[in-house]
């Protein structure tokens, strides 16, 4: 059977498939799957053309890691032929664990569990299924290969899962302050002491990246109508889980509405990975479709509110909002809606968000000046722009239905 496939991304032109591992592991079920996770989880409800998927952004990633270890290579850095492999592989996979619509439901399906420990789950499944091949892959996308500089590829400050969303997020969503130069990026990209560095040149190309990112978490990421969608999707999959009785779910579904599931039963229970493997977007919408028909109430009118695109009224700000306006607001909602104390947290909700474009700290980009000296690209003397960006800006959300004004 012939391996040699290529893909034509949007983005990148044509994508070569390196090797038969990847080839294979591209046609695993558990990674098809990522074709029916939206990269963008609910942001199509403000930006229409973000229907990218997950595959879309695990193969372009696979695509700029190879750039990146070529362009090391040529810059005298040593890399096996096993390093390079595995590297792509840890790359390719490291976002096979999201849940369905991404972040959105992080956590929310299972409790305790972030998308990166589910994919280090997975990939040891796929591990046993090709007999050892992804060992290497496994050390480096969980940061225990000695030679740290293949982990910081993966999962980093600078990574090239970032290089590549904010680059397709962008696109897809036509939002152009996201746009980076990546293929500059990672040809200025070194090693020292085995660990990532930019090099000096560099410095104003990184500033233009973590400016973009910055961007697009306030106007994409955490745009406030999508931060609403998703406050909304919350509820509905919070209020199946409380409804008693009889309720239409998916096998896949079913496992983890009505089950707690712990991260030892994830590692051990080959029945339930297979289920969260098989769990995507269609099951979320394909059972809202028809929860909008049940019993409850409470569940109905969200799924109702969803699907008409009768969206919560989101209000940031920098303060959290006092008790006695939402004491106020819920009288309201539980007098429109004829639904009880205990009920109206499904209508009004509250919490915060917050966006820092460079952490810093433990984590932070290194640049290596022409003598050879490695700092903090933060502490580069005429860039304050960074500087002032390692700040993290927390606001408050606040979410309520649209038939509901606070001006009364």
């Amino acid at each position: 059977m012939n391996k040699k496939k290529i893909i034509n991304d949007p983005l990148y032109g044509f994508i070569g498939i390196p090797n038969e591992l990847i080839y294979d592991i591209i046609n695993h079920p558990y990674f098809q799957r990522l074709r029916r996770i939206k990269q963008l989880g609910m942001t199509d409800f403000v930006y229409p053309g973000a229907l990218h998927t997950r595959f879309h952004h695990a193969l372009g990633s696979m695509h700029l890691m190879n750039e990146a270890l070529n362009s090391l290579r040529v810059k005298g850095i040593e890399i096996s032929q096993e390093e390079f492999d595995a590297a792509l592989v840890a790359i390719l996979l490291h976002d096979v664990g999201h849940a369905p619509f991404s972040h959105a439901l992080e956590n929310e399906l299972i409790l305790g569990l972030d998308h990166e420990q589910i994919s280090l789950i997975i990939m040891k499944e796929l591990n046993r299924q090709f007999n050892g091949a992804l060992d290497l892959a496994m050390k480096i996308f969980s940061g225990t290969y000695e030679r740290k500089f293949f982990h910081q590829l993966v999962s980093s400050q600078l990574d090239i899962d970032r290089l590549d969303y904010l680059n397709r997020d962008s696109y897809f969503t036509g939002v152009v302050e996201g746009r980076i130069g990546s293929d500059r990026i990672i040809k200025l990209l070194n090693v020292h002491g085995d660990e990532l560095v930019v090099e000096e040149k560099g410095i104003y190309s990184i500033e233009n990246f973590l400016s973009a990112r910055r961007l697009m978490y306030w106007q994409v990421y955490i745009h406030k109508t999508t931060v609403g969608v998703e406050k909304m999707l919350i509820q509905i999959v919070r209020r199946v889980r409380s409804v008693k009785g009889n309720i239409d779910l998916t096998p896949e579904l079913d496992f983890f509405v009505n089950n707690t599931i712990t991260p030892q039963m994830m590692e051990t229970d080959n029945k339930m990975l297979e289920a969260f493997c098989y769990l995507d977007d269609y099951d979320i919408l394909g059972s809202i479709k028809r929860w909008r028909h049940h019993k409850d109430k409470v569940l109905s009118e969200l799924c109702k509110m969803l699907l008409e695109r009768r969206l919560f009224n989101i209000r940031l700000s920098e303060t959290k909002s006092e008790t006695k306006e939402l004491n106020w607001l819920k009288n309201k909602v539980m007098d429109f809606h004829g639904i009880s104390k205990e009920q109206v947290g499904h209508f009004v909700v509250e919490g915060t968000k917050t966006n820092s474009a460079y952490i810093g700290g433990g984590q932070q980009i290194n640049m290596i000046t022409k003598s050879g000296k490695v700092v903090d690209i933060a502490n580069a003397s005429d860039l304050p722009n960074i500087k002032a960006m390692r700040k993290i800006v927390k606001k408050y959300y606040l979410c309520w239905p649209k038939n509901i004004s606070l001006q009364e």
